[in-house]
Formats: C-alpha cells, sequence, structure tokens
C-alpha cells in the first residue's frame, strides 16, 4: 500500500459505515459517502449526499414533548447503479447486491492523490459465469457541480447481456444515526422526475420547510458499443434509466454515468433543475473529467501537501485530504461554517460548533481564502448573536453552541442516553466559550495573513461585541475583589451543573474565564491601534460608547481564576467533587470514554465527580504558548510558572476519560511542551481516532473534522512552536523522537510556498523567489531574516 492510498479489502457488512466514511469524496460544495451504488440505505448501507449549507428544520415528538431540530439534509441519491445478467432467452436474473450474492476478491481502493474511489470485485452468476466488475467515481474538484461514476464489466468464457439501472432516487430520508431513528427524518418534498433526450434523466424536489430546491440530471450511456435497448423511466420519485448492453470476452460493457447538482442557494443560475440540465449537456466525457479534476487536486496539493515518513505520514494525509473535501477554495463561493462531522454523515445534524477553532489556524497559512470566508459565515449571522445576547439580557453578541442555517441556537433540548435508552435533557448551549474561539479565529487569521482591512472592519465588529458580552456577563463579587462568569459550561461538557443543584451551569470555569480575558485584552489592543477615523466609524456602527472601555480593561485584569490542591480548578468547586474509582470502572466496561452515559445509565451523574470527557483547564496549553499564558495570568494578577502548569497538566491527565476525538489531539499538544515522552502515545490516539474509529461506531455517522485539522495543525504549529505574530515567523521546535523529521510549505503574507523542514536537528526555511519583503525569522535563541530566493538552515540546540 502506497503513501497516498488506502485499501480495504474483502467485504465486512459491520465495518461498511466506517469505511463509507472514510471513502466519501468531496469538493467543498457537496459529498458523497463511500457506499456501493447497487444497494439502498439500510442497516449496512448509507449511501447519502450532502451540500454544504443545506438544511432543514423539522418537528419532532420526544420523550412527551414537541421539538425542533436542523438538520443537514440527505439530497437526492444520485450514485444508485445496479445490475443484473441477461440469460441466453433473454429472461433476467437478479438484481446483484453484496449482501445477498456475495463477491469476492473484492478491494476498494481510496487514491489521494487523484481523488478518486475504485472499487473491483468478481461474483458468479449461476446461469452465464463469473464478472468481473470494477467501478471508479469523482466528485469533480474543477466543477464542483460535477460528479461521475464510470463501471466496467468484464466477463471470462462466456458472452451474453447486461442490464444496468442508472437511477436519481428521490426516496431517501436521514437515516445515517441510528440515535435519531425516532425523529421526524424526511426533509425532501415536491419531488418531481422526468427525462431530457435519449440519454438524460433528471429529478428535483425542495426541502420540505426551508425551501431549498434541489436540480439534479444523471446521463447515463454505454462506450464502445451500443445497447439493445435503453428505456427512461421517471416515475414518483424516481428517474431510472435502463440499458441492455452486449457482454462478451475482450468485449467489456462499459457505463458511464455523469451527474449536475446545482440548489437555489447557488448563484448566477436561473433555476436549479436548468442549470443541473445545461451542465450535464455540457459535461466532457469521463476521460476528460477524470484528467481535469486530478489537475484541480494537483493544484490543492502543492500549496497543502505536508510530508511525515511513514504510517503517521499516510494518515496526516488522509486527514489533510477529508479537510480539503470539506472546505475547498469553492468554499469561499458559499455560506457556509466549519461542519464538525465534515460532509460525510449526520452526526451533529451537520451543525458548526467551535471545531473552527481546530480547523482555522491551519487554513490560514495555506488557504487563507477559505479562513476569510468561514470568519464571514460567522459575521453574518452576528446581528441574531447580538438579539440572543439582549433576550438574555446582556450587551454585545452570544454566538449560539451549535449553528446552522441562520445563527439561531440549534442545540438540541434532549440528547439520548443509547446505554439507557433515556432521553436527557441537553445544557450543552451554555458553553458560551464558543465566542471566544471566534475572536480567537478573528485574530490569529489576521495575524497570519496581515488582513488588516478585515480586522479594522468585519474582525473588529466581531471582536468588539464578542468583548462587550463578556464584559456585560462578568459580575463583580466585592468578597473577592473579582469578576466572575456564572452559569455557563466549559469544554469539558461532562460537568452541566453543580451536584444536587436546580439549575443547570456551572461558575468561574478557567477555560472560559481566561479567554474572555483575553478576548476583551485584544479588543482594548485593537482599539488604541485603530485610526481614530476608522474608531470613530466603527464605534457608530456598533453602537459603542467609549465609557464601556474602562469596564473592559477593568474586567480584562480582574476575572476570577480559582485554584485547589495547588492547581487551577477546572470551574469553582472543582475539588470538592468526589474521586472517581477509574480502576474499577476500566475493569467493569470495555471502554470508559463514554463515562457520562456510563454514569446515568447506572443512576449516578458524572456532575458528582472529578472526571472530565476532554481537556478543558489543559485547552488554555492549546490555545497559548507558554509565554504568552504566563503574560495572561499575571495580567489578572496571577502566578503562573512552570511547575504550576505542569501540575494541573498531571492533575488533569489522570482525570480524563478521552470522550472526544479532540482529547488525544490536545494533550499530545500540549504534552509535547512538558513531557514529551508521554506526548507521542496522545499522537497516536489523534491519529488513529477516525481510522480505528475509536470512539466506538461515530466515525460511521460522520468524520471528525476539527481532530483531523487539528493533526495537521499539531505537525505545523505545535511541533515547530510556530506563531505568526508581530510581523514575523516565531519558531520554537519540540523533540518528538516519533516525530523528528517533517517538511510542509506554508503561504505567509504575500509569500507562497515558504517551505519549512525539519531533519537531524536542523530546521530549514526557504524562501521562493519573488518581489515581496524578506520574512524575519525568530527563535527562542536568535532571529534571522531570510530573503525571497534564499533557504536558511539552522541548528537547533541539543534536547
Amino acid at each position: 500500500m502506497s503513501e497516498w492510498t488506502w485499501e480495504y479489502d474483502g467485504y465486512d457488512p459491520d465495518a461498511e459505515r466506517l469505511r463509507e466514511s472514510l471513502c466519501t469524496l468531496g469538493n467543498g460544495y457537496f459529498a458523497t459517502r463511500g457506499a456501493v451504488p447497487e444497494c439502498r440505505a439500510g442497516l449496512v448501507h448509507c449511501p447519502a449526499t450532502y451540500a454544504a449549507g443545506v438544511y432543514n428544520r423539522l418537528e419532532s415528538t420526544v420523550a412527551g414533548r414537541q421539538v425542533v431540530n436542523e438538520d443537514l439534509v440527505n439530497l437526492p441519491n444520485w450514485l444508485l447503479l445496479r445490475f443484473r445478467i441477461r440469460s441466453a432467452d433473454g429472461s433476467a436474473g437478479p438484481w446483484f447486491s453484496p449482501d445477498v450474492r456475495q463477491p469476492f476478491d473484492c478491494r476498494h481502493t481510496l487514491d489521494l492523490r487523484r481523488a478518486t474511489l475504485t472499487r473491483t470485485f468478481w461474483f458468479r452468476d449461476g446461469e452465464a459465469g463469473v464478472v468481473k466488475v470494477e467501478q471508479v467515481r469523482l466528485v469533480h474538484m474543477a466543477d464542483p457541480h460535477l460528479a461521475a461514476l464510470r463501471t466496467v464489466f468484464t466477463t471470462e468464457g462466456w458472452s451474453g447481456e447486461i442490464e444496468v439501472e442508472s437511477v436519481l432516487d428521490g426516496d431517501v430520508t436521514n437515516s445515517n444515526v441510528h440515535r435519531y431513528r425516532s425523529l421526524s427524518r424526511n426533509h425532501l418534498a415536491h419531488v418531481r422526475t422526468g427525462t431530457a433526450g435519449d440519454a438524460t434523466t433528471w429529478l428535483q424536489c425542495r426541502t420540505s420547510a426551508s425551501y431549498v430546491g434541489v436540480g439534479m440530471a444523471a446521463r447515463t450511456v454505454a462506450m464502445g458499443q451500443s445497447p439493445t435497448s435503453s428505456d427512461l423511466r421517471p416515475s414518483r420519485r424516481r428517474a431510472a434509466h435502463r440499458l441492455v448492453i452486449p457482454i462478451a470476452p475482450r468485449r467489456p460493457a462499459v457505463v458511464e454515468k455523469t451527474v449536475a447538482l446545482h440548489t437555489s442557494r447557488d448563484v448566477a443560475i436561473s433555476d436549479p433543475l436548468g442549470a443541473a440540465l445545461d451542465r450535464v449537456t455540457a459535461a466532457p466525457g469521463f476521460s476528460a473529467l477524470l484528467d481535469s479534476h486530478v489537475a484541480a487536486w494537483a493544484r490543492l496539493w502543492r500549496r497543502a501537501d505536508v510530508q511525515v515518513p511513514g504510517e503517521a505520514g499516510r494518515v496526516l494525509r488522509l486527514h489533510l485530504f477529508h479537510v480539503l473535501q470539506t472546505l475547498s477554495p469553492h468554499t469561499t463561493e458559499l455560506d457556509v461554517g466549519v461542519p464538525a462531522r465534515g460532509l460525510h454523515g449526520e452526526a451533529y445534524r451537520g451543525h458548526v460548533f467551535w471545531d473552527e477553532l481546530f480547523v482555522l489556524p491551519y487554513l490560514n497559512l495555506h488557504f487563507p481564502e477559505v479562513s476569510r470566508a468561514l470568519l464571514n459565515y460567522r459575521h453574518r449571522r452576528l446581528p441574531p448573536a447580538c438579539r440572543a445576547a439582549h433576550a438574555a439580557g446582556r450587551a454585545g453578541a452570544m454566538y449560539p453552541w451549535q449553528s446552522g442555517s441562520d445563527g439561531r441556537e440549534e442545540t438540541q433540548q434532549l440528547h439520548l442516553n443509547p446505554r439507557s435508552g433515556r432521553w436527557l435533557l441537553d445544557n450543552s448551549r451554555l458553553q458560551h466559550h464558543v465566542g471566544s474561539a471566534i475572536a480567537y479565529n478573528v485574530w490569529q487569521y489576521c495575524e497570519a495573513t496581515g488582513d488588516t482591512e478585515y480586522l479594522h472592519t468585519k474582525g473588529a465588529e466581531m471582536l468588539l461585541q464578542i468583548a462587550r458580552f463578556w464584559a456585560d456577563t462578568a459580575e463583580f463579587a466585592a468578597d473577592l475583589g473579582r469578576y466572575r462568569i456564572r452559569g455557563v459550561v466549559g469544554p469539558d461538557e461532562y460537568h452541566d451543573s453543580y451536584p444536587d443543584a436546580v439549575g443547570p451551569g456551572l461558575d468561574d470555569n478557567a477555560y472560559t474565564n481566561v479567554t474572555a480575558a483575553w478576548v476583551l485584552t485584544r479588543a482594548l489592543d485593537l482599539v488604541r491601534r485603530l485610526p481614530v477615523w476608522r474608531r470613530q466609524e466603527l464605534f457608530e456602527r456598533i453602537e459603542l460608547d467609549s465609557g464601556e472601555l474602562p469596564k473592559w480593561e477593568e474586567t480584562s485584569r480582574r476575572l476570577r481564576v480559582p485554584f485547589h490542591q495547588g492547581v487551577i480548578s477546572q470551574f469553582d468547586g472543582y475539588g470538592d467533587l468526589a474521586e472517581l474509582d477509574w480502576d474499577a470502572y476500566r475493569a467493569r466496561y470495555d471502554s470508559i470514554r463514554r463515562l457520562d452515559r456510563i454514569l446515568e445509565a447506572e443512576g449516578d451523574t458524572v456532575n458528582r465527580y472529578q472526571a472530565s470527557k476532554q481537556a478543558d483547564v489543559l485547552m488554555l496549553g492549546y490555545l497559548f504558548s507558554p509565554a504568552e499564558l504566563r503574560d495572561l495570568f499575571h495580567r489578572l494578577g496571577y502566578d503562573m510558572d512552570d511547575e504550576l502548569w505542569r501540575r494541573t497538566v498531571d492533575y488533569y491527565l489522570k482525570r480524563t476519560s478521552h470522550g472526544s476525538t479532540l482529547s488525544g489531539l490536545v494533550h499530545a499538544w500540549v504534552l509535547a511542551r512538558v513531557r514529551q515522552t508521554e506526548a507521542w502515545t496522545y499522537c497516536q490516539e489523534a491519529l488513529k481516532a477516525d481510522v480505528a474509529d475509536l470512539q466506538g461506531g461515530t466515525t460511521g455517522e460522520g468524520i471528525h473534522l476539527g481532530a483531523m485539522a487539528g493533526t495537521l495543525d499539531l505537525v505545523q504549529r505545535g511541533l515547530t512552536g510556530l506563531e505568526t505574530r508581530e510581523d514575523a515567523l516565531r519558531l520554537d521546535p519540540v523533540p518528538l523522537p516519533a516525530l523528528s523529521e517533517y517538511g510542509f510549505s506554508l503561504r505567509y503574507r504575500g509569500h507562497w510556498g515558504v517551505s519549512v523542514r525539519l531533519r537531524s536537528g536542523q530546521l530549514g526555511i526557504g524562501v521562493p523567489d519573488s518581489e515581496e519583503s524578506p520574512i524575519r525569522v525568530v527563535l527562542p535563541d536568535r532571529a534571522v531574516t531570510v530573503a525571497p530566493g534564499e533557504t536558511c538552515t539552522l541548528v537547533l540546540p541539543a534536547s
């Protein structure tokens, strides 16, 4: 197996959904799961296509309550193509299905370089003989509205006919996540089908509540030899095209299916169906489509590829592949955010959380135009965030924990515990730290790109409104002489209230308070740096009174951070919670990653214990360098030294169940600078999270995009200590023996393709030739300037 391919041998129904997710193909506009083309959705298979930003809202009855959920919609299935052998007398045998007629020598090959999925297998027809099937599919990266499937049927020792049915199937539901099966799932309405010419079928529909129109057209042709019959059969919800094709040894039957997809969200079209028909009519054959598709991917790989030897490098390239399929240059034309599970499945209902915190830092240095588009998604939803804050009695902007189409809070009201079968109240909407993540991304993007125009306009509006929210939310406690933020939930997510408390929420979550102080500090810095006319215009636009700023200054210096036993407390009172018998639970259960579900099923609650799902306090070490974290605590009036941070890391490592794919990533990042010998263990967990489905079945419901992008950024920024601030590339590499050699290129300011290479204790920085200014590179013990066209090799001190 090469470093550019992933192969899946045999046919394993139990692992099919995982393979479908990992073999998803997409282009940023839409993506299609790697399902086998001949099977419709069921317990084994989940063929699905999702278009970025296409949501729909449905009402369901759950546990006696009416709830409304918005979902990323499973669109009509364009992939469906089934086949059967016709006997010598013209009668047709059964349609082939791998679940009925076991294929042999079955293999799926995901080619990352070419972004194709190739499937080969043999099956035996009892009357005719053996048939070899080879299928290649793509979702076009150059033209984001096209996809194609090429199928070649080959016989050995017999001649006859093969019947192929190519279908556009509008009879689909959202059925990828079994936990959601009791919810309403029929999102498509007004399905109509028809034909155009002698080789094209079409389907149009709309979403039932959001009224997004969908147009799909498919051209199916036999190549090389004429079919003996061709019959187009539109019906109520399915448009089928049946072809009967001669087949003989050395005369394979070849079928090419080319599909176009448009929605009413697209620009520069009259209507989705008309646009789809025009596009599929003009589309070239499969070979030409493949050439332009591979060329488009070659351009992406030049800008983004990472070079890491061995298995870690293979996994990182797979992660990059899926990031680029979800967030590509086509994303810049769309109003979409970062879907936490990619365009690969229906978990989390396709919603946008804080995962851009783990994605944008990577994109900033490769595809900054995509980062800017993703920030614009947040800026367009600033007015709803301001209205939400006002409704809560707060100033500024309160962004939702889960976002979808229009910026309202999309967090579910109830969630199901599969272990107990009970529907429970969901309080995760209290994770207001999502606002700080958005502010952090604004700042990081502008520092990496030097885009001061964005910082002074849209970025400033978001940053200042989020700061305004924190300043107004913080309450002064005279007895402590500190400001407090009450009634929130931190990144841990396990703890959403105090034991036996009547209402939800926790006080003084350390991560929330420290990041709020950082937001206030950055907002004040920005206000001071703005030209007078810019500042006046900005204050008028967001109706900000300069008299608010002294409160911001005071709050940024006096927010409370709780401590206990010489470590930073996750929240006020965390140290008073009971200790969990970790050994007993590990002995009792195969996995305790979802400890919250285990305890609830036992009639207990994780709120009683010092137990975390994922990094919470330690997230501070992910966002901020050691020096920046010390400065933040010093500004707040606390001493922060290496020993305090080490104690804090040790304390929470012993009390974390790693129930999130982000947990291994953050712990690897933090430990790389605290205890390198243990960092690799968590690196491996982050790399394997989706490939090995460590969370026990969740990857089949969609990949974890934040964790995938985060592993790339672990190499790009975590191991190199790379920071883009004060108009310099700042590097502070850490030795990690298992990842001691790596390389990547990045886009920094006006420079395309700045190369960074670490090998044998030497750090190489190469700047491509251009008319741009030299780059200032700062290491802990020296600073150098690298001019365009030059390469600088720096010998790193021995660890």
